[in-house]
């Protein structure tokens, strides 16, 4: 996990923000074990309560499980479930501003979906 914190957000939740991340992204699978409290305590120069903290947070949103003398693992289902609420945190808070943006500058679904993000030229684009 990169070290790097900013100010906006207590660090333990940064730390579950990037382990949703990676869950997200593919890193962990269902059934991954996370990285150690110390590990990651040691390679993030942080302290190990704050750590665990994040991983606390994680099991109790049910995405993690504590396996006694094992460690910590990625629940079934964990991913579906960030999902479904990454989902709808982001239609809820982030797409109507996107939308209303979009509409503001005019640009159509065919904008959208150009790979240099180009208006048509036939829109007075350049």
């Amino acid at each position: 996990m990169d070290p790097e914190w900013n100010d906006s957000q207590p660090i333990y939740r940064q730390i579950r923000d990037r382990v949703v991340a990676m869950i997200l992204d593919g890193l962990l699978a269902e059934g991954d074990p996370l990285p150690s409290v110390r590990t990651v305590a040691t390679e993030s120069r942080v302290n190990p309560l704050t750590v665990l903290k994040a991983y606390q947070q994680l099991e109790g949103e049910q995405l993690v499980e504590k396996k006694r003398g094992r460690g910590m693992f990625i629940n079934e289902g964990a991913r579906d479930l960030l999902l479904r609420g990454e989902r709808q945190k982001f239609l809820s808070e982030q797409w109507p501003e996107i939308h209303a943006t979009i509409q503001r500058l005019g640009l159509t679904p065919e904008d959208l979906m150009r790979p240099n993000g180009r208006p048509s030229k036939t829109r007075g684009g350049s």
